[in-house]
């Protein structure tokens, strides 16, 4: 995108982006950390099972060369004797391996983690490529790769040249000594040797790892409207807001309109505004609200009230006071209290009367809304 829109990458990489770039296998790399653990890891591996190695070769020359004329002609046994030297071979490396194995894939990990991925196998035409083949070339991270590759020259090179003059006598002598001895020898110059050439590639490592993360850093950076875009697309395209938020809502109507027929009345505007309470006696809780809405929603509230026989008792500046200052599955706030008592009062003695229990009471008149929520509604413009 910034090359389509001229924009420069000046943005440090989002975490999606970093995440993204994860998922398609790309991540801060050095192959000279990768070399320089695993020498060390085989320089240190010698050290530790160096020895029993050496035991162990020694052992298997010992056997392997060791038959009489018999068993020279003997094709079954000499089939016999390969299969078990490579047994052994197998066994007498698999420490070695398992600690070079081990370190191999613990190297990468340390700087980007853990990734597979199958888009770095899978075929692109960029890569084969004659214009971006030079570009390649000729970039900064070519031009590295050129400095690492002639200072590992000269220094390995000349690292190696020194350790060889340093153990040259050594090596004369070889042919000199007992085989056991020999190899024991052997052993331990190629130890000194790993040493002193992974001596060479930590300087090397020591440069190409902070290059390598400066590198990727860099090219993983975004423009301004890419943030923008990711931006709108983690948050969400208004228009997708905007219809997750109707769905969530009629959702949460339909929850809401199964509740109406819990209600033990319907205060309503009569037509504007309508509130469905809700009173457990035997709780010490005020009412609580189950339902409300206005226009349409009110209708569909009263309409459900109706159907499932829930008393409706019109108080309208009462409704809009509940409206106004009553969320879903709220209590009603305390100065109402009054208002509310009077309205539930009467609902539940006109239960009592409808069962024959009671003479049929007057509806409550001149219910009394606190001044405040008059000036409210004068301020909202509620009505």
């Amino acid at each position: 995108m910034a090359e389509n829109t001229g924009q420069e990458r000046t943005e440090e990489a989002t975490p999606k982006r970093r995440e993204d770039t994860k998922k398609k296998g790309q991540v801060a790399r050095s192959k000279e950390l990768n070399t320089l653990v695993s020498l060390v890891a085989s320089a240190v591996g010698m050290m530790i099972f160096g020895k029993q190695i050496i035991q162990d070769i020694n052992l298997m020359l010992k056997n392997g060369l060791s038959f009489g004329r018999d068993e020279a002609f003997n094709t079954a046994e000499l089939s016999v004797r390969f299969m078990d030297a490579i047994m052994a071979c197998v066994w007498m490396l698999a420490p070695l391996l398992a600690v070079l194995t081990v370190c191999t894939i613990a190297s990468p990990m340390s700087m980007g983690g853990w990734v597979f991925s199958a888009d770095q196998i899978r075929p692109k035409m960029e890569r084969i490529s004659p214009l971006k083949g030079i570009g390649r070339m000729f970039s900064p991270k070519s031009l590295m790769e050129l400095v690492k590759a002639l200072g590992k020259f000269f220094l390995v090179g000349g690292v190696a040249c020194f350790v060889l003059y340093t153990v040259l006598d050594e090596i004369l002598m070889l042919p000199l000594q007992p085989l056991s001895q020999a190899f024991t020898n052997t052993g331990s110059m190629f130890i000194w040797c790993l040493l002193g050439f992974s001596s060479t590639l930590v300087l090397i490592a020591a440069i190409d790892v902070p290059f390598q993360l400066f590198q990727f850093k860099k090219q993983i950076r975004m423009t301004k409207q890419e943030v923008k875009e990711e931006m709108k697309d983690t948050e969400g395209r208004p228009e997708v807001k905007s219809a997750i938020r109707e769905r969530q809502q009629e959702a949460a109507n339909r929850r809401m309109m199964a509740e109406v027929p819990t209600a033990d009345v319907v205060i309503t505007n009569p037509t504007h505004y309508a509130v469905a309470l809700r009173y457990d006696q035997d709780s010490n809780g005020a009412p609580r609200v189950v339902a409300k809405g206005k226009d349409f929603i009110a209708a569909k509230i009263r309409e459900i009230a109706e159907e499932n026989e829930i008393a409706i008792f019109r108080a309208p500046p009462l409704a809009r006071a509940l409206y106004a200052s009553t969320e879903l599955d709220q209590e009603i706030p305390g100065n109402l209290f009054l208002a509310v008592a009077q309205v539930l009062a009467y609902i539940f003695q006109l239960r009592q009367a409808r069962r024959g229990k009671a003479r049929m009471p007057r509806p409550p008149r001149n219910i009394k809304v606190p001044e405040e929520y008059r000036l409210r509604e004068q301020q909202e413009g509620i009505g």
